[in-house]
């Protein structure tokens, strides 16, 4: 059973849309790993590494790519000793510091994400198939409201 299963009418509206969305992420994320692990052996860590290396092609240090993923320095350079095993990143030297080094994709390396990033597409296109371009353009637009009042309350 879901967690939004366990909501009933008594419950605020707000807690059950929370609980639906909840729900629909996890589902969709749940169809995202299984197609990397059928399609890649891979997994939705080692693609979002991959991914914020396509999106800096000079490579980013261990603490950058940590940082970015919001995961420990210890699961980012497990995950890159996996991929530089598999000749899909490599380790470069920063000038100027003997100690650091960047990580970048190698030319295997993205090829092979973009294969992975165009199958990753396919699958949240399918996951939002039940709606029509309108529904997808309000439910956007909604979703913008709720962030926007967040981001909002943090400031």
């Amino acid at each position: 059973m879901d967690q939004e299963a366990r909501v009933h009418s008594e419950h605020p509206d707000e807690l059950r849309l929370w609980l639906r969305m909840l729900t629909c992420t996890q589902l969709v994320e749940k169809d995202i790993r299984a197609g990397l692990r059928e399609q890649w052996g891979s997994t939705l860590p080692r693609f979002d590494l991959m991914a914020q290396l396509e999106r800096a092609p000079e490579g980013l240090r261990m603490n950058e790519l940590s940082r970015r993923m919001m995961v420990t320095g210890g699961n980012v350079t497990g995950i890159t000793d996996q991929l530089e095993g598999e000749g899909l990143v490599e380790r470069v030297e920063v000038e100027g510091d003997r100690r650091a080094f960047r990580v970048r994709l190698t030319t295997q390396g993205r090829r092979q994400f973009k294969a992975m990033a165009a199958a990753h597409e396919g699958w949240i296109v399918e996951a939002f198939a039940g709606l029509n371009a309108g529904e997808l353009h309000t439910l956007h637009q909604l979703l913008g409201k709720v962030k926007q009042h967040f981001l909002q309350e943090i400031a």
